[in-house]
């Protein structure tokens, strides 16, 4: 395993600290041949035995504080494929300013991207956005799992974070198809008060040719499947041509997670290797 931790440069923006990964194709695997990580930010590569290079992001501190502003960008070449996971949850501590983080990728011509971190967990009192832009070449694919936990609900903070802001864009060929974001503020009224018994928000993005077959097969499921009352799992599809967004709301975050990797079990044979299996 290789870890990319801080390297020198030039100082960012104020409280910026940006990231970049590429992945590209040789023979029939996928390595990483640029990486670079700036602090708080850092990038482990773990080996598997699958075609897919893997990175897990991770950060120092074990989570975000006031005025951290994170953007890590992903270039995946030419029928590269690759996984962006996490090493843990991504923890959100108190804060007055906020902070966030964004991540971009371009998935070039025949390649494939997992984007599959763990869940967020916002602290009380703490102020966060974040943004995922996935820039799609003809041919290519992407997955991408966005999943939002209630908070310490040990702690008596259920849903106790000051705002929340989540976007999500998908460009495929340069032509927007998905933009769309979740706003989650106390200003707007008691967030636990407005999920009721939910403690878990999820989406999850199946996008290009490539997933044609898991995208029909899902939606299709979807779309019969019976609604129960006070079901642990709440779930919506929604087919926008050559993507689909999924919405999962859930009870528990055990729950949300069994129905994310069921609805992704193709990805491990996509992979070569199980994500889920083991973590760096």
């Amino acid at each position: 395993m290789r870890v990319f931790a801080e390297e020198p440069r030039a100082p960012a923006a104020a409280g910026r600290r940006d990231g970049r990964l590429s992945f590209r194709r040789v023979g029939e695997r996928t390595v990483i041949d640029a990486a670079l990580a700036r602090s708080p930010l850092r990038l482990l590569t773990p080996r598997n035995h699958g075609r897919a290079a893997w990175a897990y992001t991770s950060t120092l501190g074990g989570g975000l504080v006031d005025g951290d502003d994170l953007r890590l960008e992903l270039d995946v070449g030419r029928d590269a494929c690759a996984l962006l996971a996490s090493q843990g949850h991504n923890r959100v501590y108190r804060s007055v300013a906020g902070c966030g983080s964004e991540v971009v990728a371009d998935v070039n011509r025949g390649a494939f991207l997992a984007v599959v971190p763990d869940p967020t967990v916002c602290f009380a009192g703490a102020r966060y956005r974040q943004r995922t832009e996935v820039r799609l070449a003809p041919g290519a694919g992407a997955v991408v799992v966005d999943v939002l936990a209630a908070g310490r609900s040990a702690r008596n903070e259920r849903w106790a974070f000051r705002s929340y802001s989540g976007e999500l864009v998908l460009w495929m060929s340069d032509r927007p198809v998905v933009h769309e974001r979740t706003l989650l503020d106390q200003e707007h009224g008691p967030v636990a008060e407005r999920l009721g018994r939910f403690d878990v928000l999820c989406t999850i993005l199946l996008a290009g040719e490539l997933l044609h077959t898991a995208r029909t097969s899902l939606a299709s499921s979807l779309a019969v499947a019976p609604l129960h009352p006070r079901a642990d799992a709440v779930e919506q599809a929604n087919d926008v041509g050559d993507a689909l967004v999924v919405r999962l709301a859930a009870v528990s975050l055990e729950q949300a997670l069994r129905t994310v990797r069921e609805r992704l079990a193709f990805l491990p044979e996509l992979l070569g290797d199980d994500p889920w299996a083991r973590r760096p």
